[in-house]
Parts: structure tokens; C-alpha cells; sequence
């Protein structure tokens, strides 16, 4: 999103209270965008951090073109700093070299922006020291915490924080824009149920590695019906082997949870929202095999099995685990 104009239809009612912002010259020193992922955080980011750098804009509108527009792009702006979690987490060393890199002053202008992805990973450590950079703010600093759990990130940070919430995007919308791209109807469902991304779902959908990791969750589940005594043995040989990031363990517990979900949505006769579609006399099976409660149980323990792995738990571990909840 290269405007605020394309950035209005996705996420409305935060880009009205930015662009009233810019206008009124009024911007925050520090912003909370929460939103589940695809929601447009990183691209709202860019877009305000442009508006407020760019020397060509036109009122509030970056003219994307100049060479403070294309640094922020290329992340080469020398008063634009970007943090990311090293490994699992942002640590306090990382918010330590942030607040060194602000006591000099701009190398282009007194205005500093700094975005931190994901800050719901800083560790206890570096909350605290963002806290005190945050308490005393400088009038021409801004800061743009980005992530998809604020409830993770101290009160206090968020009490300083103007908090802005990015509604979900609307999957109809996008499955529908994805088979305008080519794909199936069942495909562009199943990907519209994954990620609120058109790109990341066309991405995703071609993918060889994610056909398979679909093949094997669908088996995971027959083991789990017909061959229960067998399930600990396909973790080990089978699933494990293909999951073998946390990322792509993660990927893998998002498709647990669709199947799971349609059946529920098999015993309240909402076939419509069923996502395998291609796979629905399998769903209507698993309804025979597991009630509607087990289901909902089992929901909320895939969802531990989530967080545990971004508690860097051991991943077989959870697997095993999870695999024997699901079976009782």
C-alpha cells in the first residue's frame, strides 16, 4: 500500500485518525498497530514514516519518488531505525543501541522514527528499558511498536502508546480476489483462512513444500481416527521430518486448527464456512469420530501447542503432547 488512499480500504478507520494527524500536524510520539498478520502494520508503518520525512508530499500524500521516500522503502534512511527480534525475542541490548543511535543528533533533520516488529517478543529486560525511553519522549522522535498481541506487552508501554487496532481483513474478500488471481475455489478458500496476504497466498498455494505439509495433516488425522496406537510413530517419521522450522510447525497447527474448526461447523450445519472443501467426506468422517466438544477442546489445545512453541518448547515435545490430547 503506496497511499493513504489504497491504505483507506483495507484499513479505514485507522488511516482516517492518521491522515487527521499529518494534517493537523499532530503526530504521536509513539503508536501501537496491532492486527492479526496481513492486516497492513509494516505497510502503515512505511506510509506514515514517509509522511512524515518526505519533502515533496502533496499536504499529507508522500510522493513516493524522492530520495527520502525511496531510503524508507530500501530501509537505508539514516534516521529511520528498524528492530527486529534477534532469534526469538528482542533483547535489551538491541533497545540499548536504539537509544544510543538517538542521543546524536539527525543526520538530515532533528525527526527520528523508530519501528520495532513483533514488539510483543521483547524480553522483560528490554520492556523495561523501551519503558524509560518512552517516558521521556522528544517532541521530534516517534516510535511505532508493531505486533499481533498486544496484550503481551507491559500496561505501561501501552498506557504511552497511541493504540491503534487493525480490523481483520474480510476472507471472503480475499478468496474471492484470489481466484480473480487463477486459483481454485477450494484453494483460494483454504488460503484466505491462512493469511489475510493475497501475495503471501498466491505465494503460499504454489508452494511444493506447503502441498505436502496439507497431505500430511490430512494423513495425521486418519492416523488419529483409525490407527490411534500409531500417531506418536507418525510425529516422529513423518511429521517432524517435514515440519522442521517452528515457522513451519506453526503453519502446520494453522491447518490442525481449520480441520478441527470445520468440524464444528459440520455439527452446526454451516457448511458454507467449511474450509477443506475438497476434503469434506473426510470432515463429515471426522464428525462420526469426535464430538462437538472434543473438537472445541481439542481448538484450545492446538492454540497451547502454539504458544508453547513460541516459548521455545521443545517442537516434538509439543507434538507428542498434543497428539495424545487429541486422542482422548
Amino acid at each position: 500500500m503506496r497511499t493513504w488512499s489504497e491504505m483507506t480500504t483495507i484499513q479505514p478507520l485507522v488511516s482516517k485518525m492518521l491522515v487527521n494527524s499529518l494534517k493537523k500536524e499532530r503526530i504521536s510520539h509513539a503508536y501501537l498497530f496491532h492486527g492479526a498478520r496481513g492486516t497492513g502494520k509494516h505497510e502503515l508503518s512505511i506510509l506514515l514514516t514517509k509522511s512524515i520525512f518526505c519533502n515533496n508530499k502533496t499536504d499529507f500524500q508522500p510522493c513516493d519518488n524522492c530520495k527520502e521516500c525511496h531510503r524508507i522503502d530500501t530501509g537505508n534512511h539514516p534516521d529511520v531505525h528498524r528492530i527486529v527480534p534477534d532469534g526469538q525475542s528482542i533483547k535489551k541490548e538491541q533497545i540499548l543501541h536504539l537509544q544510543k543511535e538517538f542521543t546524536y543528533t539527525g543526520l538530515e533533520s532533528n525527526r527520528k522514527v523508530y519501528i520495532i516488529t513483533d514488539a510483543d517478543k521483547m524480553t522483560s529486560n528490554a520492556s523495561n528499558r523501551l519503558l524509560k525511553f518512552l517516558e521521556e519522549p522528544s517532541k521530534l522522535t516517534t516510535a511505532i511498536l508493531l505486533t499481533e498481541n498486544s496484550q503481551s506487552i507491559l500496561q505501561t508501554i501501552r498506557s504511552r502508546c497511541q493504540i491503534m487496532a487493525l480490523k481483520p481483513l474480510n476472507p471472503l474478500s480475499i478468496k474471492n480476489k484470489l481466484v480473480e488471481e487463477g486459483l481454485s475455489e477450494s484453494n483460494a478458500k483454504l488460503m484466505a483462512a491462512l493469511t489475510n496476504n493475497i501475495s503471501e497466498a498466491i505465494e503460499i498455494s504454489s508452494d511444493e513444500w506447503f502441498a505436502n505439509a496439507r497431505k500430511i495433516v490430512v494423513q495425521l488425522v486418519e492416523v488419529l481416527q483409525e490407527k490411534p496406537d500409531e500417531s506418536l510413530l507418525f510425529i516422529n517419521n513423518n511429521w517432524m521430518p517435514h515440519f522442521k522450522e517452528r515457522r513451519q510447525l506453526q503453519q502446520g497447527l494453522d491447518l490442525l486448527i481449520i480441520w478441527f474448526r470445520d468440524i464444528i461447523y459440520n455439527y452446526v450445519d454451516n457448511s458454507d464456512s467449511i474450509v477443506f472443501i475438497s476434503e469434506q467426506e473426510k470432515i463429515v468422517h471426522s464428525s462420526m469420530n469426535w464430538s462437538r466438544e472434543h473438537a472445541t477442546k481439542v481448538l484450545s489445545k492446538i492454540m497451547e501447542a502454539k504458544r508453547k512453541l513460541d516459548q521455545n518448547v521443545n517442537p516434538a515435545l509439543v507434538m507428542e503432547q498434543l497428539t495424545l490430547q487429541i486422542q482422548r
